[in-house]
């Protein structure tokens, strides 16, 4: 079910990002030619906020963001995990407040409009919430993941171990 997900993901990111850079290269075009298509950026710039939500999302499930580790590698598994189960509380209360704030920003922006292209600006605003809860479940799905293996002492909330399945990138 998880690979799944991941895939389906993945299909859509990549779809988002052939649409942008699509985009791009079009507006670009037509502006050489002089038909700008002015709304063409404002999109890709609306696709760049979410893919970026996207990007941070997949990289969290495969524990790919960078982290410092320097002390707690050299700790026992359950001495990091413990650490890693505290930040990522710590964390979690963070995304909460910074979805919470999101949602109030998303309301604030309904009647404003996006560039010259007509697209309400919550569009792009509703990126921080929505991106910020999918990111926390990750999260709390990583937590639960390492609590369940605790014993095998194979996984970890943040980082990659040996216990760790790679969800390859291709379909």
């Amino acid at each position: 079910m998880l690979k799944r997900l991941a895939q389906a993901e993945f299909i859509f990111a990549s779809a988002m990002f052939a649409t942008m850079v699509g985009l791009v290269f079009v507006a670009a075009i037509m502006r050489k030619f002089g038909h700008p298509l002015i709304w063409s950026v404002d999109l890709a710039q609306l696709i760049f906020v979410w893919l970026c939500m996207f990007a941070a999302i997949r990289t969290m499930r495969r524990k790919g963001h960078l982290g410092v580790d320097l002390f707690v590698r050299i700790a026992g598994h359950r001495f990091r995990l413990v650490v890693e189960t505290i930040v990522s509380l710590i964390f979690l209360g963070m995304l909460v407040v910074l979805a919470w704030e999101g949602y109030k920003l998303t309301l604030m922006n309904m009647e404003r409009i996006f560039g010259d292209s007509q697209i309400p600006y919550a569009f792009v605003t509703i990126a921080v919430p929505v991106g910020f809860l999918l990111l926390g479940a990750t999260i709390l799905f990583n937590i639960i993941e390492a609590w369940r293996n605790r014993a095998t002492g194979e996984k970890l909330v943040y980082t990659q171990t040996d216990g760790d399945v790679d969800v390859p990138a291709e379909i």
